[in-house]
């Protein structure tokens, strides 16, 4: 009897693991489900290095969406160029119980031209397949393989692609001839099996059961909470360029290469800009001049194309057709200078990424160029695509990180200006006039500075009934009837915002018994607190550091008094500083605030101690003044 019981029971459960298919959401631990849009079921990249301008990839990935914020992932997007093609596409649809919904064709797959929205010269070109399911969760998965001819980089590998997602398995491989030279970098602590067999030298990383990340408020990005590894080729050939990536001096030495004789400029031209220079006084004031040609007379466009994705357009070109992209125009500017006696250098940089890696060149770290002229006394850095930076002005995206001049003998690592907290500042003067209760006058004045006149420059550009219906959407004093509004650039020379705002208020005074309270800082005014999080996981910053200054004068009418008038505030912290006064004298309130915020990076178990900084801010935001009205 005993044997029959557990026959059956062997039966039932076999039957049971049977049916249960591969990727049935049952598999999945819990704690991988917790705070998940995604799971990673399985992700395999293998990498086979034939030669220097050679090589196979293999990739294959299943994911399960518990939810519509994961659609997004859903979907193939693999982009291929001349220099490489894709084939032997695999995709499957599932459902919660990993049975399969669909498996796709050739005909499922779009293949369609990259044209990304700021290219329009392109030859990358992208396989997409949107996965489509009207239940949740549902499961994807698909494969390629990929031929390259030509090595200037490699895939890249990292388990946790963005914040919701956990990952079951996923791993890496490389392999190569042994004598081939590489070489990468990976998250520190992050194991690799390394292995050399027959001549062929293989690296495997592998991550297992890794839990989601929640996304987290400020977070400078995953890095420290995701495995990753970066590599890249030293020695490499592409579309008939070859060169070596073993050191920046060498990386700056082949990008020097590719522009040999790209600074000629047509005779007419040359000409033409040695008369618009002619009476300047001093190689800065040339400078200006030809920086000024460049803004009003060419115009930015992306230029992808085989080793055009790295190789500027010649200058003669540019000056005849008038636009190109950031290398196009950093060059056409650089020829020009040259024309008139400026030396200057092309510079490669990560627009808004980390500094270049001082110990590891690599081609993936920068996505921009931009040009630096050393004066005499100074160098000055140019952003050559913007038709509204002052010169000298590279925007924050470009400030204060390590960057690649390309000169003569090769590359050099030099580091671009720093924009402080007073450099990327705020003031603002308001005035707010009383003549009763129900009838106040607003007049604001605000200057944008640096970093903050970025912020707000597309402002500029907006009609002026889209700059009066950011007005009243945005205003933190209550509009009853608009006045006007403007917002200019005065100084073309510097990176400076000036805003003008009149307008009627709605009341501000509230009412408690024979009391009337006035809310003083009516113009800048920190609202919320941030939630505070526990066992926070990633790092964060503010995106830059920055001053605000604000000053608020009330003109009380006649017949109202001040009974009380908060104490001055003063908060200290490594975040930053902030500072209230408040006086009152001759029937005037005025309100004085400054705020100044440090953008350090700061470890996850600071920020609590941030979100205590910020909600002391937020509670002196709320000081009022007590006002009553005489009989």
């Amino acid at each position: 009897m005993m044997k029959y019981t557990l026959s059956i029971m062997f039966v039932i459960c076999s039957l049971f693991l049977k049916g249960q298919s591969t990727w049935d959401i049952a598999k999945i631990p819990d704690d991988l489900k917790k705070d998940a849009i995604i799971v990673i079921r399985n992700e395999e990249q293998f990498l086979d290095i034939k030669g220097v301008n050679a090589a196979k990839y293999d990739y294959k990935i299943t994911a399960t969406i518990f939810s519509k914020a994961g659609d997004d992932f859903a979907v193939m997007e693999e982009v291929y160029d001349k220099f490489s093609n894709i084939y032997n596409i695999k995709a499957v649809l599932y459902d919660a119980a990993g049975n399969k919904i669909k498996e796709y064709k050739n005909s499922d797959i779009k293949d369609q031209s990259l044209l990304s929205d700021f290219s329009i010269f392109e030859d990358n070109r992208v396989k997409r397949l949107k996965f489509v399911s009207n239940t949740y969760p549902y499961t994807i998965e698909y494969s390629f393989s990929q031929d390259f001819k030509g090595l200037l980089y490699f895939p890249q590998w990292r388990d946790i692609k963005d914040f919701g997602m956990s990952v079951e398995k996923s791993s890496y491989t490389i392999q190569k001839d042994k004598n081939y030279q590489m070489k990468y970098l990976s998250r520190s602590g992050l194991q690799v099996d390394s292995t050399t067999t027959a001549g062929k030298t293989l690296y495997k990383w592998n991550s297992n059961h890794v839990v989601a990340v929640p996304r987290e408020p400020l977070s400078v990005g995953i890095n420290n909470v995701s495995s990753w590894v970066t590599a890249s080729p030293n020695l490499f050939e592409y579309d008939g360029s070859s060169g070596n990536f073993d050191t920046w001096k060498n990386f700056g030495h082949w990008i020097y290469k590719l522009n040999a004789g790209g600074n000629n400029l047509p005779d007419a031209f040359k000409i033409k800009i040695r008369d618009l220079t002619k009476n300047a006084q001093s190689p800065y004031e040339k400078m200006a001049i030809l920086y000024r040609y460049l803004q009003q007379n060419t115009r930015y466009v992306s230029v992808q194309l085989g080793i055009g994705g790295f190789k500027p357009v010649v200058a003669e070109k540019v000056a005849t057709i008038n636009y190109g992209d950031c290398k196009g125009l950093s060059n056409f500017m650089k020829a020009m200078l040259n024309e008139v006696g400026i030396q200057s250098h092309l510079v490669m940089i990560g627009n808004r990424k980390p500094s270049l890696n001082e110990q590891y060149s690599s081609i993936g770290q920068a996505n921009h160029m931009i040009l630096a002229v050393p004066l005499k006394n100074d160098t000055t850095y140019l952003e050559c695509t913007s038709p509204y930076y002052p010169m000298g002005f590279i925007g924050y995206g470009n400030a204060n990180r390590k960057v690649l001049l390309i000169t003569e003998e090769g590359g050099v690592l030099v580091k671009t200006p720093v924009y402080t907290a007073e450099d990327n500042y705020q003031i603002s003067k308001t005035k707010i006039t009383f003549h009763n209760e129900n009838d106040i006058d607003v007049l604001t004045n605000t200057r944008y500075g640096n970093s903050q006149f970025e912020d707000n420059l597309r402002t500029t550009l907006l009609e002026p009934s889209e700059q009066k219906k950011k007005v009243l959407e945005y205003s933190t004093i209550p509009i009853q009837t608009f006045g006007h509004y403007k917002c200019e650039q005065k100084d073309k020379t510097k990176p400076e915002l000036e805003e003008e705002i009149a307008f009627k208020s709605k009341p501000l005074l509230s009412k408690g018994g024979d009391k009337l309270f006035l809310l003083l800082n009516q113009v800048n005014r920190k609202e919320s607190v941030p939630i505070k999080i526990e066992n926070r996981k990633t790092f964060f910053s503010v995106p830059y550091a920055y001053q605000d200054i604000d000053e608020i004068n009330f003109e009380l009418p006649s017949g109202y008094q001040v009974d009380f008038i908060p104490k001055d505030i003063t908060i200290d912290s490594e975040f930053g500083t902030y500072a209230a006064t408040f006086t009152f004298k001759d029937g005037v309130i005025l309100y004085k605030r400054t705020q100044k915020m440090n953008d350090k990076t700061y470890p996850p178990e600071k920020y609590n101690e941030y979100v205590d900084f910020y909600k002391k801010i937020v509670q002196a935001d709320k000081q009022k003044a007590v006002i009553t009205k005489s009989m």
